[in-house]
């Protein structure tokens, strides 16, 4: 099987096309253990769709299939136009999450970076969703071992619980991601993201994605991140998010639109026996 591996600032993946007959799930298993495989955050499949030009499949590393993903969804949108899959620099892409459309900035037929649309925000408790009497959870205080933290939850593709931090301990967000992760009052788990405001047009973010573990990006954690800083007035609608390996920008538009841009990479290609 012939694959490409991809990444937005270091948040990876596995690129292949549809292969007819393997369970998708072990498959990513396999491919994205960092010892044994090719190492990656996450699989991404390439799909034909009836409602878009193109439909993506992800499989996080541990087999779980994802909704959607910001980074991931830029790293397929490189790969189909520059294989001609899709051919135009303004593509619709099927995911479970939605149809969102990518917007491609080309260099001598080489994608250069990539600006998505990342749906719109959705806040109520029941779709995130959050287990809570209250409409919204935002800065809702929560009881973990003991201390309480302000959590605010928001779907952006995906479920992200937000906390702010002075800091980044690696100890600490290993130690509270997972608990925050599998807590109880997300039925169907919770990506968390741990911020840190800067000034209001800069953050930082460090994501413990669901199912992955301490990533070095995440294209929905720096949306769902933006978005909740700018609701609770910590920041503007338009922010820089800073990953250990770049910068994303996320544009929280008046219309509730969500944008994000960056660039990405194709790091190389090669054939593994499945």
């Amino acid at each position: 099987m012939r694959f490409t591996k991809m990444h937005g600032l270091g948040n990876d993946f596995i690129v292949i096309e549809a292969v007819e007959g393997v369970d998708y799930s072990e498959l990513a298993v396999k491919l994205c253990d960092r010892h044994f495989g090719i190492g990656a955050d996450g699989l991404l499949v390439v799909e034909p769709s009836h409602i878009a030009d193109i439909k993506m499949r992800i499989f996080n590393a541990d087999g779980s299939e994802a909704e959607m993903c910001g980074n991931g969804s830029r790293c397929f949108a490189k790969y189909v136009y520059e294989k001609g899959i899709v051919s135009k620099q303004k593509m619709t892409v099927e995911t479970l999450a939605g149809v969102i459309m990518p917007e491609l900035f080309v260099e001598n037929g080489k994608v250069k970076s990539v600006k998505v649309y990342m749906g719109s925000p959705i806040f109520e408790s029941s779709k995130i969703p959050v287990k809570s009497e209250k409409q919204k959870f935002i800065d809702e205080p929560v009881k973990i071992d003991g201390k309480t933290y302000r959590l605010s939850s928001v779907r952006v593709g995906v479920p992200h619980t937000i906390l702010f931090v002075s800091s980044f301990e690696e100890s600490f967000m290993k130690e509270l991601g997972p608990k925050i992760e599998k807590s109880s009052l997300f039925p169907e788990g919770t990506n968390v993201d741990f911020v840190k405001v800067e000034d209001e047009e800069n953050i930082s973010v460090r994501t413990w994605e669901r199912g992955v573990g301490l990533t070095l990006a995440c294209g929905s954690g720096a949306s769902a991140s933006a978005v909740v800083s700018s609701l609770l007035g910590r920041t503007r609608r338009s922010v820089n998010v800073h990953f250990k390996a770049g910068v994303l920008l996320v544009e929280w538009k008046e219309d509730n639109s969500i944008y994000l841009s960056g660039e990405v990479e194709e790091v190389f290609r090669g054939e593994i026996e499945i």
